[in-house]
């Protein structure tokens, strides 16, 4: 029986339809891959600096895009500004950055990018030292699992596995995982700094991607963090009779710890410049509604402006498809409603996200610092990582059953790109909404990942009519979410 109801309430809702099919096809060539690229070859440009927020590259992009909404004429919604200021942490990796072996004798030198990537909240040091490898890098009392037990790592460096093991020796799972909060485990037992490497025995071991978030715990100024390839771990590890692969299979099928001494000795030189509470900002503009009524309820159309930044001015991350194309994708809807001289009942507010990376920090600022009521936000359609795949993707479909219907039918009519699946829980930018009990949506492209948090995210990857065809999907959805045919439904968890 509910079942029956839920289906009947979606053909009510899917049938009071504002505009007809007619109506949405005048709309279709509002959305423009030139204008989708052309911005996202400026956002993703060394002008930019890889827009971590915080940095001057990515205030010159914050500005860029709040000039853009001038130009539109979209209204401010505080204080005659679009910008919505916070402070985050930023850590900024400076040159120089080396990384080099001592073996027997001999001197390796490795390429940053290439053969190591600092963690993008590396302390600063300059070190050498003996390596001791240390497993997991866990240390944990309660559960009595310990890859420090046993092995004096004072003054030296250790390397761990970056990711947890797929076992756990608890039903409470492991705690501690991330980047900073392994690092503090081992700047406790005396170690002088760290490398992490990824599980060598995964389908797709993870490459050297860079990366801000980090975990809880505070910043440790003097300890440099890098991530190194399973190649240069296989080189640290010679001479003592294992490869990678062989340990970490042993610690696995054992469920134990296996730490041991190294036979090498490493150069780590890091220089970084922390501030724990950079101001950074949202990007945030409005249209309003034409309704008497329902002008005073908002459609959120978001995306994330930043990225992971550069690192010692030798290795950028561009950023192209994550996020330069959803912010992109943001700014063409705009100028599509405005351009298209698009009137709707409800008002429509356009936000780029900050500090997306580091923990959804400006998604998770709006809502809870919102410039307009949180029940008067009906919905809430999220872009990113939006330009490069084979087909569309819109999260939160269980969640919010009824807008992801409405996203459907319209595909069904006009993109003809999107996949069935769906999942529950929001998902990046559109996370914080859901938990607000928000309508929302996550428009992303399948198999978007290829390039995820690597130099080689650059526009000439992207894949224009995918990318225009799912940007004009959000915005076909906009524009009937925001003409009152959709009424904010109940979110399921």
């Amino acid at each position: 029986m509910k079942n029956i109801l839920i289906t009947l309430s979606l053909v009510l809702i899917l049938s009071n339809t504002i505009q007809s099919q007619d109506d949405f096809s005048s709309l279709q060539n509002l959305i423009k891959k030139e204008n989708l690229l052309n911005t996202v070859t400026l956002v993703s440009s060394k002008e930019f600096d890889g827009r971590l927020a915080g940095s001057d590259g990515f205030n010159r992009a914050s500005e860029f895009m709040a000039g853009e909404f001038s130009k539109l004429g979209l209204k401010p919604l505080r204080s005659d500004s679009y910008f919505q200021h916070l402070t985050v942490e930023y850590n900024k990796i400076d040159s120089p950055v080396v990384f080099n072996l001592w073996q027997e004798g001999d001197v390796k030198e490795y390429e940053i990018g290439k053969d190591f990537i600092c963690r993008g909240f590396s302390g600063s040091g300059n070190l050498k030292s003996n390596v001791v490898f240390c497993g997991y890098g866990f240390s944990d009392n309660e559960s009595g699992y310990d890859d420090y037990k046993e092995i004096n790592v004072k003054g030296k460096i250790v390397i761990v596995f970056k990711q947890s093991p797929h076992w756990t020796i608890d039903k409470k799972g492991w705690t501690k995982t991330l980047p900073r909060e392994k690092s503090i485990v081992a700047a406790n037992h005396g170690a002088k700094g760290i490398l992490f490497v990824s599980l060598p025995n995964a389908d797709k071991p993870q490459p050297l991607i860079g990366s801000i978030l980090h975990g809880e715990g505070e910043q440790l100024l003097d300890f440099p963090q890098l991530q190194i390839s399973i190649e240069t771990a296989d080189d640290l590890l010679a001479g003592t009779g294992y490869t990678l692969h062989e340990v970490q299979s042993k610690i696995d099928s054992l469920e134990k710890p296996f730490s041991f001494n190294l036979h090498s000795k490493v150069q780590v030189e890091v220089t970084a410049h922390y501030n724990k509470s950079a101001l950074t900002q949202n990007v945030v503009g409005m249209i309003e509604g034409t309704d008497s009524l329902l002008r005073n309820e908002f459609i959120v159309i978001g995306g994330h402006l930043d990225h992971v930044g550069s690192q010692g001015n030798l290795v950028l991350f561009p950023g192209a498809n994550d996020n330069a194309s959803g912010s992109a994708g943001v700014l063409e809807i705009a100028r599509a409603f405005v351009n298209g001289k698009i009137k709707t009942k409800r008002s429509v507010i356009f936000v780029l996200f900050a500090s997306e990376e580091q923990g959804l920090f400006g998604s998770k600022f709006f809502v809870e610092n919102p410039p307009v009521p949180l029940k008067s936000i009906t919905a809430m359609l999220n872009l990113d990582c939006v330009g490069y795949g084979d087909s569309i993707q819109v999260g939160n479909g269980k969640s919010s059953p009824y807008l992801w219907q409405i996203a459907r039918g319209l595909d069904k009519d006009f993109t003809k790109m999107m996949i069935e699946n769906t999942w529950n829980g929001g998902g990046a930018d559109a996370a914080p909404f859901h938990e607000k009990g928000i309508p929302a949506l996550y428009f992303v492209t399948k198999n978007s990942y290829a390039h995820l948090h690597l130099p080689t995210d650059k526009v000439e990857t992207l894949n224009g009519d995918l990318y225009e065809r799912t940007v004009n999907l959000a915005f076909l959805t906009a524009v009937k979410t925001a003409n009152g045919v959709y009424k904010r439904e109940t979110v399921q968890p």
